[in-house]
C-alpha cells in the first residue's frame, strides 16, 4: 500500500471511525483526489456519501453537494459537523432564513466550510452564483444523478442545466454517482454532465441479502400487509403507495390494528415530516406508509421489509425503493403486489403529458410489468437491466428461485422470434413483435402492411402466453439485445444469428398469471374462497332454529353474507364477532349472538382448526362520521331528503347507508318519514310480504310489489321492518 492509500485508511478511521472502505470506495476517493472527472453507480447502502465526503475534508476549500433531497442535507450535515473539529458543513436551501444564509456564507469564505449542499434550484440562483464565484471549490459532487435523464426513473429539468452553472461559478473536477442507471441513463448523465471522459466505477447490483417476491393484489391486500407484519413483530418497515390518500388511509388502518404507523408525503407539513422520520428512526413508530417522497437519504441501516403496495412506474424506482431493506447486510423482505388494474391506472395517468415522455413512461412501466409477471428468477432480471450477468440459475432467495415452475421446450418459438426480428429488419418493440407472430391485424402492423409478409401469423400454432416470455428470457440468454439509444427495438446478437443456423434446446417458464381486477377493500367486500363450508352450513341452522323461536326470518338475525364471513374468519367472542360484515353493537348486544360464537368455538377445539385470533383484521370505519351523522338527524326527525342533500349523497346513496346501519344491529325510527311520504295501506302490504317473506332480497320484493310499489317505498319499508324485528 503506498503511502498516500495509508493516509486515506488512517483519515477514514479519523473521521468515520471505520477500519476499511467497502468495494471501491477508495478508488473512487483517490480519482478524486486526483482532480479526475469521476461517475460512481453504487447501489442503495452500498457508502456512495462517503466517496465525495472524506476526499472534502482532506482537500482545500470547499466541495460544493448538488442533491436534490432537504432531509437528506440536514442529515448529512448534522453527521459531518460531528465529525471534524477542522471544517464544517452546510446547506444553502429554501428552508433556511437571511442570517442563517449570511453565516453560512461567512464559513465559506473563511474557509472553513468544508461541504455545502445545494439543492439544483438553489445553485441556480443568479446571487447564489455570484457568491460562488468568489469562493475556492475543491470540487462539484452531483448526487442522484440519475434525475438528469429522462429516462431515469425521477427525472428533475433543473438537474439539465448543472453543467451550465458549473462554467459560470468555476471550473473544478465533478464526480456523478447515483445508485440506479441502465446504460442508456449513464450515457446520458455523461453528456449532460460532460464528464465523457471521466472514470468509471460500476459496483456489483446484485444485493444477496434482499428476498423478492410478487404477490396477485386481490381485495385482501390490507389484510395481508397486516398478516405479513403480525407476523415480523418488531421488524422495521416501509410500505410504499402512489396515493397520498392511499397512504393515509392504510396507515390509519394499520394504526387501527395496533401497528405504530405514520404516513409520510410531501402534502404533510415540513414540521411533521421530520417527526416522523426522526420517531422512525428512533424506532418509536415500526412502519412507515409512504410515497416515493421518503427514504431517499434516510440512512436507517435495519430496514427488514419494503413492502409495495402499488407497483412502481419504473424497475429503477422499484430497486432504489427495496434497496432500503437490509442496509446492514442482514433481512431485507421486498414484497410486492401485483395487479394488471394498477398498469392501467399508471397508463392513464401519462395522459396529457408530451409524446416523447408518453413514451418513455409506457416503455419503464413495460419493463416493470416484465419483472412482475415472469417466473425466471427476480435476481437475474433485475441484474440484467441494470446490464449485470447473474450466472447462478437459482439465487435461493426470490419466491420463483424458492417455488420453481416447471420448464418447457421453447426452440421453435425462438426461431420463429428471431426470424420475424430479422424479417422486420430490427425495427420493432417486443409488443410488436408478439402482434406480427401471433397474427394480430392491429393498426400498427396494417399501417407497415405487414399483414402481407410472408411470416405474419408464423407463431399462430403456439400458445399466446408463451411469447413474452421467449422473448423476455432470449434478452436474459443473450440471444437478443434492445437496443440503448432508440430504447426498446429488439435486434439480433451473434448468439442469436448463431441459433438460427443450428438451433439447440430453449428452456423457458411460463409467466405468472395475474387477475386483470381487483376490487380495493372497503366495508362492503365479499367473502374470500376460504369458506368453511361445513360450518357455514352450521351456522345456517342455528339461524333457522333461531328464526322459528323469535318467530322471525332468517335473514333478520343475520345476513348470508355474515354467516359466510363467519365461516371465513371463526370467531369466537363477542369482540371478534363485530368485526364480521353487517355485525355492529346492536347485534352483539342480541341474546343470540353468543350462541354464534359458541358454536363456531366449538366447531374449532372438535376440528382442530388452527385459528390465527391475532391475525384478526380491523377495518377503518371511513364513513362511520357520516353515519353517526344520519343518525342524529333521524333521532331529529329530519326528512330523509333533506338529510342526503344536507350531505351531498344522492337519495338513493343515503338508503344505502341508513340500510348498512340497520343491518349492523342499530334501531332507528323513520316512521315520521314514512307518514308523510306514503299510503298506509302500503306500508303495511310491503311490511307483511316481509315478515312472510324468506328473503330481504329486494328484486324479489319489486318482482312481487312492484306493480303497486315503487323500489324506493319498498326499501324504506324494509328499513322499518329490519330495525323493528331484527334490532
Amino acid at each position: 500500500m503506498t503511502a498516500k492509500k495509508q493516509n486515506l485508511s488512517e483519515a477514514l478511521k479519523k473521521y468515520f471511525g471505520f477500519d476499511k472502505f467497502k468495494g471501491d470506495q477508495q478508488a473512487i476517493i483517490q480519482n478524486v483526489l486526483d482532480g479526475r472527472d469521476t461517475f460512481v453507480l453504487m447501489p442503495t447502502g452500498g457508502g456512495k456519501s462517503l466517496c465525495y465526503q472524506l476526499p472534502s475534508l482532506l482537500m482545500e476549500g470547499t466541495a460544493i453537494v448538488i442533491s436534490p433531497l432537504i432531509a437528506l442535507m440536514k442529515n448529512q450535515v448534522d453527521i459531518i459537523s460531528s465529525m471534524s473539529d477542522e471544517g464544517t458543513a452546510h446547506y444553502l436551501n429554501s428552508s433556511l432564513n437571511k442570517a442563517a444564509i449570511d453565516q453560512v456564507k461567512a464559513d465559506i469564505l473563511s474557509g472553513r466550510t468544508k461541504l455545502l449542499y445545494v439543492a439544483p434550484e438553489s445553485l441556480t440562483k443568479e446571487d447564489n452564483v455570484e457568491f460562488l464565484k468568489q469562493a475556492k471549490i475543491s470540487f462539484y459532487a452531483v448526487d442522484e444523478a440519475h434525475c438528469i435523464s429522462e429516462w431515469g426513473h425521477d427525472f428533475r429539468p433543473e438537474y439539465r442545466r448543472i453543467r451550465p452553472i458549473i462554467n459560470e461559478i468555476g471550473n473544478a473536477p465533478v464526480i456523478a454517482l447515483t445508485a440506479t442507471a441502465t446504460d442508456k441513463v449513464r450515457t446520458d448523465i455523461k453528456k449532460n454532465l460532460g464528464i465523457l471522459d471521466a472514470d468509471e466505477f460500476k459496483s456489483s447490483f446484485n444485493r444477496p441479502n434482499l428476498y423478492y417476491e410478487v404477490r396477485p393484489k386481490t381485495k385482501e391486500v390490507d389484510k395481508d400487509i397486516i398478516k405479513f407484519i403480525k407476523q415480523h413483530p418488531g421488524k422495521s418497515g416501509i410500505i410504499y403507495c402512489l396515493s397520498r390518500k392511499k397512504v393515509e388511509e392504510l396507515a390509519e388502518i394499520l394504526r387501527a390494528n395496533d401497528i405504530r404507523a405514520a404516513a409520510y408525503h410531501a402534502g404533510l407539513e415540513s414540521a411533521l415530516r421530520s417527526q416522523t422520520q426522526d420517531d422512525f428512526l428512533m424506532e418509536r413508530i415500526e412502519v412507515i406508509v409512504a410515497t416515493i417522497a421518503f427514504g431517499m437519504g434516510i440512512d436507517k441501516p435495519d430496514v427488514r421489509f419494503v413492502i409495495h403496495y402499488d407497483i412502481p412506474k419504473s424497475l429503477e424506482g422499484y430497486y432504489q425503493e427495496t434497496g432500503r431493506a437490509g442496509r446492514d447486510g442482514g433481512e431485507g423482505m421486498c414484497i410486492t403486489f401485483y395487479a394488471q388494474k394498477d398498469l392501467q391506472k399508471l397508463d392513464k395517468f401519462m395522459e396529457g403529458k408530451p409524446v416523447a415522455e408518453q413514451d418513455i413512461g409506457r416503455q419503464l412501466l413495460a419493463e416493470t410489468a416484465a419483472y412482475a409477471e415472469t417466473s425466471v428468477c427476480r435476481r437475474k432480471m433485475l441484474l440484467h437491466y441494470f446490464g449485470e450477468e447473474y450466472h447462478e440459475e437459482n439465487c435461493h432467495n426470490c419466491d420463483n428461485c424458492l417455488h420453481p415452475k416447471k420448464k418447457i421446450e421453447a426452440h421453435e418459438q425462438l426461431c420463429i422470434v428471431l426470424s420475424a426480428i430479422q424479417a422486420l429488419k430490427e425495427n420493432f418493440r417486443s409488443d410488436y413483435v408478439v402482434d406480427f407472430v401471433a397474427g394480430r391485424e392491429t393498426e400498427e402492423i396494417l399501417a407497415h402492411k405487414h399483414q402481407n409478409h410472408e411470416l405474419f401469423g408464423a407463431g399462430e400454432d403456439f400458445e399466446e402466453k408463451h411469447w413474452n416470455p421467449v422473448i423476455r428470457q432470449a434478452l436474459i440468454a443473450g440471444y437478443l439485445k434492445k437496443d440503448v439509444e432508440n430504447y426498446g427495438l429488439l435486434k439480433l446478437t451473434a448468439l442469436g444469428k448463431k441459433f438460427m443456423k443450428k438451433p439447440t434446446s430453449f428452456m423457458i417458464v411460463e409467466d405468472n398469471e395475474f387477475a386483470e381486477d381487483y376490487e380495493a377493500s372497503g366495508e362492503h367486500e365479499g367473502v374470500t374462497s376460504a369458506l368453511d363450508p361445513t360450518l357455514n352450513a352450521m351456522l345456517r341452522d342455528l339461524r333457522k332454529k333461531v328464526s322459528r323461536q323469535l318467530e322471525r326470518p332468517p335473514y333478520v338475525i343475520f345476513q348470508d353474507v355474515s354467516l359466510e364471513q363467519m365461516a371465513t374468519d371463526y370467531p369466537v367472542t363477542l369482540e371478534e364477532l363485530k368485526n364480521i360484515q353487517g355485525v355492529g353493537e346492536g347485534k352483539i348486544r342480541q341474546p343470540y349472538a353468543k350462541e354464534f360464537v359458541d358454536l363456531i368455538k366449538r366447531y374449532c377445539e372438535e376440528n382442530d382448526i388452527v385459528r390465527q385470533s391475532d391475525l384478526r383484521v380491523r377495518t377503518v370505519a371511513k364513513k362511520s362520521i357520516l353515519k353517526v351523522k344520519i343518525i342524529q338527524a333521524i333521532d331529529r326527525q329530519v326528512a330523509l331528503d333533506d338529510i342526503a342533500t344536507a350531505q351531498g349523497l344522492e337519495f338513493e346513496d343515503l338508503l344505502s347507508e341508513v340500510e348498512a346501519i340497520v343491518y349492523s344491529g342499530t334501531k332507528l325510527n323513520i316512521d315520521y318519514f314514512l307518514d308523510e311520504v306514503m299510503d298506509e295501506d302500503h306500508i303495511d302490504d310491503i311490511y307483511d310480504y316481509f315478515a312472510e317473506s324468506e328473503t330481504d332480497s329486494l328484486e324479489a320484493a319489486i318482482d312481487e310489489l312492484g306493480g303497486e310499489c315503487s323500489e324506493d317505498e319498498i326499501r324504506l319499508v324494509r328499513i322499518k321492518f329490519i330495525s323493528e324485528m331484527a334490532n
